[in-house]
Formats: structure tokens, C-alpha cells, sequence
């Protein structure tokens, strides 16, 4: 008679980079990638909305350069330059570019987030030191490739616009349309090297910040509640993080985007360029509207968020 043969394989060792099977999976996990996807996309749209005039001037402010060609001396001057010669909704000249953008780009990131941490949590539910910084790496690198480069390559080539004497835009779909006929498919692809490095740094600093300061508001309880207010002030606080961690790459990205951008080789010529030309302040050009918008920016988004997600977490 034949010895019976084990249906299961037990590994005299343990497998740590598997999760344990055994474990029981928290309610709804199976949809939590889902769930991120849809409550980001939602985020994004009524984020965009509220925060706009700020990334307007500052976009503006990092595409003036010294000389006969600097057109603004300023926030505030930049904004009544602004509104004297097109109005108050002149501030929200590439609105729809970024609405169009930032309900997937939301959508791709905080989806690409939670499927990430899915994967590299622990067991109650934190992630290690290194597990926030990569799957907040992975989240912006996933955005900047499938929603990120074109939508900004497109909003900075329409506010450049803008700056002509003669605009040549006369809207969403004819700007694009313009775009890609002169340029190609790769015109609304500029700058995507230096939008990775930005994008992948933003969400390392932003989710490793967020998931820090929520794992010290806790406490080691992972039920406990954290009051909305309390996110929004650590949503701004990642924000101002991020900023002063990579505005230069963020000043090359938006160089390497406008309509000017040919006079560059790449990306790191461009970097070169600037500092030969302009000096070493002018990578952190644009930096106080940018940290006004990013510290709202992020404030709102995660405070929506977390929102949405408890709803989800409480309906679906």
C-alpha cells in the first residue's frame, strides 16, 4: 500500500513578505482599491475647485524670468494684473484642464495608495517607515505617468498662453488640438522625467508625514477616531513638508512644460540653466503661493477623504 501523499506543502519557515492566510481580512478589504479609486476621484474634483487662483499665480510667478521679460513683481501684483486684463475668472484660466486631470490623477493616487498599503501593511493595519515612504512613492509615480504629465504639460502651455499678446487658445479642446498638431502626441508628454521625480517625492513626503503623525495621534489604538480638523491640520502640515522638500524639481517641471520649454535639452540641462542663469533662489520661485495652495490643497483632500472613506467604509 503506497503511502498517502500530503495535499498541502508546510515550509519549515516562515515567509515574511506573505501575508498570513490565516488571518481574518477586515470588512470590505477586498474592495479598498476600489473604494480608494472612486473616493479620490470624487476628492480631487471638489479639491481643484476651492484651490485653483493659487496655482494659477504660482505657475505664473515660476514662468517669469528676469530681465525685460519679468512681468510681475509678486503675488498680489500678479493677481490685479490678473484680474485688470481678464477679470476675476482670469484666475481660473485652465480650469478645465485640471478638472479633467485631477479627478483621475486623485483617483489614481489615493487607489494606487491603499492597493499598496494593502499589500505591505502589518498586521494591525501600520506600515513601517519604509512601507510609508514606498507605497507614497509608488502612488505619486503611478499619477504622474497615467494623469499628472499631460494635464500639467497642458495647463502651463495654457497659462503661458495667456501671457502672449495674441493667445492663441481658445479652449480646452482646441488648445489640445493645437498642441498635439504642432507637437505631437509628446507635447502634452513634456517633462514627464522631472513630473515622476516630483510627483513620486510629493506623495512619499505627503502619505509618510500622514501616516506618522496618524499613528502618534492614536496612540497603538487603532480604532480611535481622529476629528476631521485635526486630519486637515496634519494634511497641511505633509503639505508644507513636501514643498520645502521639492520645489526646485517642481520649478524645472513647470519650465520644462511651457511653450518655451525647446530652448532645453532635458530636463537636467534645464536644472542647469536655470541655476547659471538665474541663480540658486530662483528654483524656489513660486513658493509661498505654492505653499498656500498645497497646504489647503492637501488639508481638503484628506479631510474629503477620509470623509468619503468613512462613509464607504460604513454603506459599501
Amino acid at each position: 500500500m503506497s503511502p498517502s501523499v500530503p495535499t498541502t506543502f508546510v515550509y519549515p519557515f516562515k515567509r515574511p513578505w506573505l501575508k498570513d492566510s490565516s488571518a481574518a481580512a477586515p470588512a470590505g478589504s477586498g474592495n479598498i482599491g476600489l473604494k480608494g479609486i472612486v473616493a479620490g476621484g470624487i476628492t480631487g474634483g471638489i479639491e481643484i475647485c476651492i484651490t485653483f487662483p493659487t496655482e494659477y499665480v504660482k505657475t505664473q510667478l515660476q514662468l517669469d524670468e528676469k530681465g525685460e521679460r519679468k512681468k510681475y513683481n509678486g503675488i498680489v501684483d500678479c493677481v490685479k494684473k490678473t484680474v485688470k486684463g481678464h477679470g476675476f475668472f482670469g484666475l481660473y484660466r485652465g480650469l478645465s484642464v485640471l478638472l479633467y486631470g485631477s479627478i483621475p490623477k486623485s483617483a489614481v493616487r489615493f487607489g494606487a495608495f491603499e492597493s499598496f498599503k494593502k499589500r505591505m501593511q502589518k498586521s494591525d493595519g501600520t506600515l513601517t517607515v519604509p512601507g510609508r515612504l514606498l507605497c507614497g512613492l509608488g502612488a505619486g509615480m503611478c499619477e504622474a505617468v497615467l494623469a499628472v504629465t499631460p494635464m500639467e504639460t497642458v495647463k502651463v502651455k495654457f497659462i503661458n498662453d495667456q501671457r502672449s499678446q495674441t493667445p492663441r487658445f481658445k479652449g480646452f479642446f482646441h488648445g489640445v488640438g493645437m498642441i498635439v498638431k504642432e507637437e505631437g502626441i509628446g507635447g502634452v508628454y513634456k517633462g514627464v522625467t522631472a513630473t515622476i521625480i516630483k510627483q513620486g517625492s510629493n506623495q512619499a513626503i505627503r502619505f509618510f508625514v500622514m501616516e506618522t503623525l496618524k499613528d502618534l495621534y492614536k496612540g497603538g489604538d487603532r480604532d480611535k477616531k481622529i476629528p476631521k480638523l485635526v486630519v486637515g491640520a496634519m494634511g497641511g502640515f505633509a503639505g508644507a513638508c513636501s514643498v520645502y522638500g521639492n520645489n526646485p524639481i517642481d520649478v524645472v517641471k513647470t519650465r520644462m512644460q511651457s511653450l518655451e520649454a525647446k530652448k532645453y535639452k532635458n530636463t537636467l540641462d534645464c536644472a542647469i540653466q536655470i541655476l547659471k542663469n538665474e541663480g540658486v533662489t530662483a528654483f524656489y520661485k513660486g513658493t509661498v503661493p505654492r505653499l498656500g495652495r498645497v497646504c489647503l490643497d492637501v488639508a481638503i483632500t484628506f479631510m474629503i477623504y477620509d470623509s468619503i472613506m468613512d462613509l464607504f467604509n460604513k454603506y459599501w
